[in-house]
């Protein structure tokens, strides 16, 4: 008897314990729906990807409100490692629960798209040539002759079937409009193609050459016939 005291308090701290310890795992779960990122990692160097990929995932989780309280849209991603990647063509990629970065105590209760397409190129590059691009007109009384680029070529890079059909690229806008003489402009080097960028040079200096026209001097007095 002179322990049961004791035995009760104890009983009662350890009853105090548990109800502490355990509130967590009966607190009532819920669900909520929150968007994520795509990752794409492990991307071999040697191909690039052209067709669409997702954006955006909606995910709905579960889970108690502590914990998706601390969740975020903008810290979610779904995570697809495309290290396997080793020949061009169609690939398909299915989500699975796993590649969202939530904590263990999170349920994934479902990912909308759970399965998307894109099409794959081999990577390639080529050396083109470097085109002016001229816009505007002179003034009257003036000609522009052939533009040059120094240097008049540019390495190139991007998707195979892209590269092989591009046999030039261009330069930003050279404005003609207004000039009277041979000018010389630094203009950045660009592409067409959203698919295809310039490795170098990413500038090139570009010479064009404006004169005065030549023509007959409509004030010259026409020669007289002398053979009669």
């Amino acid at each position: 008897m002179r322990n049961l005291g004791l035995k009760i308090v104890a009983l009662v701290l350890a009853l105090a314990v548990w109800v502490v310890v355990s509130a967590p795992r009966r607190e009532r779960a819920v669900e909520r729906r929150f968007s994520a990122s795509l990752s794409l990692i492990g991307m071999p160097r040697a191909f690039v990807i052209t067709g669409q990929v997702p954006d955006q995932f909606s995910v709905r989780l579960r889970g108690r409100k502590p914990d998706l309280d601390a969740l975020s849209s903008r810290n979610l991603e779904v995570t697809v490692d495309m290290g396997w990647l080793a020949s061009a063509g169609e690939a398909t990629i299915t989500v699975q629960p796993r590649a969202l970065n939530v904590p263990p105590e999170v349920e994934v209760m479902s990912i909308d798209p759970t399965k998307f397409s894109f099409r794959v190129e081999r990577l390639r590059q080529r050396t083109v040539l470097i085109r002016p691009f001229l816009i505007g007109e002179l003034p009257a009384g003036y000609v522009a002759g052939a533009a040059s680029a120094s240097p008049d070529r540019a390495l190139i890079a991007g998707p195979e079937p892209q590269v092989v059909a591009m046999t030039e690229v261009g330069t930003e806008r050279i404005i003609m409009t207004g000039r009277t003489e041979t000018f010389v402009q630094n203009v950045a080097v660009v592409s067409d193609s959203p698919l295809v960028r310039v490795i170098a040079p990413v500038t090139t200096q570009v010479t064009v050459p404006v004169l005065p026209e030549i023509g007959p001097n409509p004030e010259a007095e026409p020669q007289k016939d002398t053979t009669q």
